[in-house]
């Protein structure tokens, strides 16, 4: 349950934001190329030699070095952004953050809580330190999958994944996010859970699925039917779809130009690895793959399709790839 002042702040948030139906208007990512971060969580595992138990970034906030470390991270995007000129999209730390995350990480759900609001303070802070100089800063708050980015293993219905999903993202909405962002979605049923959250919240959100190296979902269906499937069930609510945690090479030949689903796609997290999700769970050392290929694939991609303004990075990535991609791209 929300605290008396966390739920007034959420229906001060939710009575403004229904004024603008969704306020989708003001995501202004919708409207020119804006970058984000790369993949934090092996960023830090694999590069900074900083151990995040159960892949929980959430667990940076719980120590003054953490938080250090975490604002030092998204300081080379920001700067990476101001230098380019363009907009950044900071996604909160807190894809592994939901309720049936708190008890193997030791935590309360109020404790847990207030990790998620402390994930969202410091981005604020980042804004305020850095927003004047730039185009502009979105604050995203992240919602990971109930269980594993890569396998759907037991699939929730949608009203489950509603009632399960609503508890972080009324948390993340009343720290002051601009936005949801659903990162590493892998069945149907959950990203229309989220969806309906959000929606229900009145906050704006953006669905991103995982793909496997066919270009499918890790359940087997077409990348097109789910994207039609959710905003059927939804009224298109969200404000655009992404496509994360896969190489560009696994997905590209699937996007068909003029096709009014791909029209809906406006963002990119790709791998920096070609390897397939079980090779990349089996890996002990860190596949960084080709930045300067990953960046000239985005830029293919954007040629082809220069609607998908969202660019950034999933496993294997970090500062370098973004910014091959940024100086590609832009």
């Amino acid at each position: 349950m929300l605290g008396h002042g966390c739920a007034s702040m959420l229906n001060c948030r939710v009575n403004r934001d229904r004024e603008g139906a969704m306020a989708l208007a003001k995501l202004p990512q919708l409207e020119s190329v804006f970058l984000t971060d790369a993949g934090l969580e092996t960023d830090f595992i694999f590069n900074r030699g900083i151990d995040l138990p159960y892949f929980a970034s959430i667990t940076l906030l719980q120590s003054s070095d953490g938080k250090i470390a975490l604002e030092e991270y998204f300081r080379g995007f920001l700067e990476l952004a101001r230098r380019m000129r363009c907009g950044l999209i900071l996604e909160s730390a807190t894809w592994r953050a939901s309720p049936d995350w708190a008890e193997p990480l030791g935590l309360s759900q109020q404790e847990l809580d207030t990790l998620n609001t402390s994930a969202i303070a410091i981005l604020r802070d980042l804004r305020d330190e850095f927003g004047s100089t730039m185009p502009a800063v979105v604050i995203s708050g992240c919602l990971g999958p109930r269980g594993d980015g890569y396998d759907p293993g037991k699939i929730m219905s949608e009203e489950g994944a509603e009632a399960y999903h609503r508890h972080q993202a009324e948390v993340l909405a009343s720290a002051g996010v601009d936005q949801l962002t659903a990162i590493t979605m892998t069945n149907v049923p959950e990203a229309i859970g989220i969806a309906k959250a959000a929606k229900s919240l009145a906050v704006p959100v953006a669905i991103s699925f995982t793909v496997e190296t066919d270009g499918r979902l890790p359940t087997g269906d077409r990348l097109s039917d789910a994207l039609r499937a959710v905003d059927q069930a939804t009224a298109s609510t969200p404000a655009y779809y992404m496509i994360n945690c896969a190489h560009p090479s696994h997905f590209a030949a699937v996007l068909e130009d003029g096709a009014d689903w791909v029209n809906r796609i406006g963002g990119l997290r790709a791998n920096a690895s070609r390897c397939s999700h079980a090779e990349v769970d089996a890996m002990s050392e860190l596949d960084r793959g080709n930045p300067e290929e990953l960046a000239a694939l985005h830029s293919e991609l954007r040629l082809r399709f220069p609607h998908i303004n969202v660019l950034g990075g999933c496993c294997g990535t970090d500062l370098d790839h973004i910014t091959a991609i940024a100086e590609a791209c832009l």
